[in-house]
């Protein structure tokens, strides 16, 4: 009886596992592949205890990202089979949550990180304790000779994309909430449609861009913020086509589905960055600059 009650009591959630051990060891071992990468390929040696690992670097970096993709898919699938078997109680459930809530915001504050360079770099252009800063830029924001995107072109297309996925997703939640499983599905799919479009548009975006990442403080700023949110579309995206097959496969109650729940808040995290971003980064920061056409 004893093991039975250890079994189900109300903060189980997954029996020791090697994933959260497996994880970081993959973490460090991706992460020391990718410096030394990064070393070798501006000329550098990297080495730790006498070891040079530039020659390595490349399939260390592999190595150490297959155990940390190999982590993450064995993991949740351990949390979804667990579901199954009726483990997440009320109080898991909570704590769930907690941990997603807790993820959104350490994503928002890595945000935070390139709208403050972007803001400090826009507002004081040409600061007289930054004499460098004033050099490149002449001053000026956007820096004099920097031809900017039309924000109400590609941008205000994207805009509409991610503002009409957010509609779709929350017909699906309404949907599953209703035990309305086609519309589920049907809203689902046509969020990973969009967000598939999104990150097309802005490939294609990137590719005609007047200016490069190396060019200004400008394109730095641009593409590190914009760059990141479209990893982030792209992350969300695989986040609800997951969710799309489960729920093809009849995954999910009106009563029980926080992975999906969990994407759903993912999603419109993502929508809101995207408006800060075409807000400022596109539309305020191109007022009075030169737009590029064509």
């Amino acid at each position: 009886m004893a093991d039975a009650h250890a079994k189900h009591h109300d903060y189980h959630i997954i029996d020791p596992s090697p994933w959260p051990f497996l994880g970081s060891l993959g973490a460090l071992v991706m992460s020391i592949g990718g410096i030394a990468w990064m070393k070798a390929l501006n000329g550098s040696e990297f080495t730790i205890f006498g070891v040079d690992l530039a020659a390595t670097n490349f399939w260390l970096f592999l190595i150490g990202l297959f155990l940390v993709l190999f982590t993450m898919y064995c993991w949740w699938a351990d949390t979804i089979r667990e579901g199954h078997e009726g483990h997440h109680t009320r109080v898991v459930s909570l704590h769930l949550r907690y941990g997603m809530i807790m993820f959104i915001a350490s994503e928002l504050m890595f945000f935070v990180a390139w709208f403050w360079a972007f803001f400090d770099a826009s507002l004081f252009p040409g600061e007289a304790v930054q004499a460098t800063r004033a050099e490149f830029t002449g001053g000026v924001w956007p820096p004099a000779g920097v031809e900017v995107l039309d924000p109400f072109h590609l941008p205000l297309y994207n805009t509409i994309i991610l503002l009409l996925s957010g509609t779709t997703v929350t017909w699906a939640h309404h949907a599953l909430l209703e035990d309305d499983r086609k519309g589920l599905v049907w809203g689902l799919a046509l969020t990973v449609v969009l967000g598939v479009l999104f990150s097309f548009v802005q490939a294609y975006e990137y590719m005609h861009a007047p200016f490069a990442f190396s060019d200004s403080i400008y394109g730095a700023t641009f593409y590190m913020a914009t760059g990141f949110h479209g990893f982030h579309v792209f992350v969300g995206t695989i986040f609800l086509l997951v969710c799309l097959l489960r729920a093809m496969a009849g995954d999910f109650t009106p009563k029980q589905h926080f992975g999906f729940e969990a994407a759903a808040w993912y999603w419109h995290f993502v929508d809101v960055v995207w408006l800060f971003l075409f807000t400022f980064v596109y539309v305020w920061a191109s007022a009075g600059a030169t737009i590029a056409h064509g």
